[in-house]
């Protein structure tokens, strides 16, 4: 059976003054993974290798992102990134500075558990 998605979490994150898509990326990608956590690992004593995380990240110039270095930033599972168009660049009229914002979703994937599972 194919793995079923047991999470999805979104997040921000930005760059005020250097421009740097990288930086951005980094920090909406530990936003949303911040934000959860996966208690199934420790209540069926399962390993967290099982799980495959995927990460779609969206910025102006997803060519400048590193996937792979993006990638390292998940502590747990087997993880890839995907850089997509997305995010907002800001300027500032005034001091011609862009604001990077970039959008990151994180999804957990593990092979079906259904059988794990008794009614109560």
């Amino acid at each position: 059976m194919m793995d079923q998605r047991v999470i999805i979490e979104m997040g921000m994150g930005s760059d005020l003054h250097g421009m740097d898509y990288q930086k951005a990326a980094a920090r909406a990608i530990t936003d949303a993974f911040r934000h959860s956590t996966l208690p199934i690992f420790e209540s069926l004593d399962m390993s967290h290798d099982l799980m495959r995380v995927q990460v779609t990240v969206g910025v102006q110039d997803p060519d400048k992102l590193d996937t792979e270095e993006l990638a390292k930033l998940m502590p747990r599972g087997r993880a890839t990134v995907t850089a997509v168009f997305g995010g907002q660049n800001v300027p500032h009229e005034a001091t011609g500075d862009i604001a990077v914002i970039a959008t990151a979703a994180v999804e957990a994937f593990l092979p079906d558990q259904s059988a794990n599972w008794k009614p109560a």
